[in-house]
């Protein structure tokens, strides 16, 4: 990989007067320094396969990881400190999710009417042996579904940001995690 550029970050001072050292490392690695954007890819990487993996599935997991770290690479020059690189981070993660998704053809239609979305998401027969599995639960959810659930009930975005982020209306963005709640209550119930 050929370094970034020079970068404009700025160091970002705790209230305690000391230096982030995420956002030190992030200017090392704006400039070059392969070392310090080794240490922020192992401080962040379980963080970005989490989101990822609750709003891709396993199967594009790895591959959309991967491009995340390598966006992230590209783009350091433009990590300005303002807010945590943490959070830089995460907003590109689900920028290039959400690219990811739209490119490869997986967008499907997002809002199923009625109660329809009950229907599709599959569950298992109560026995004493099965435990619940919530992430299995959110896996199955329609895709539409599931992005607004993790944005809001994991991530923690408000539904006007995830409504501009998906191209919605924030009725839709309301209504779709109201389907996706239902269908994982239905689903853990069984």
């Amino acid at each position: 990989m050929t370094p970034p550029g020079t970068g404009a970050t700025t160091l970002q001072h705790e209230p305690s007067g000391r230096t982030d050292p995420d956002a030190v490392d992030a200017t090392l690695a704006a400039s070059g320094d392969a070392h310090a954007f080794e240490r922020l890819y192992r401080g962040h990487l379980n963080r970005v396969a989490s989101l990822v993996r609750r709003m891709m599935g396993d199967d594009d997991a790895d591959d959309v990881i991967q491009d995340v770290f390598v966006r992230a690479w590209q783009k350091l020059g433009t990590f300005r400190g303002e807010a945590a690189f943490g959070t830089w981070l995460h907003r590109l993660a689900v920028n290039v999710i959400l690219g990811r998704r739209e490119t490869v053809g997986i967008r499907r239609k997002r809002h199923v009417e009625g109660d329809a979305v009950l229907a599709l998401v599959p569950g298992r027969r109560a026995t004493p042996e099965i435990s619940m599995d919530f992430e299995t639960a959110v896996e199955r959810l329609p895709d539409g579904a599931r992005q607004v659930f993790v944005l809001h009930d994991v991530e923690g975005y408000r539904h006007e940001e995830i409504a501009r982020m998906l191209g919605l209306a924030t009725g839709t963005s309301k209504s779709q995690l109201h389907r996706a709640r239902m269908a994982l209550r239905q689903h853990l119930e069984r």
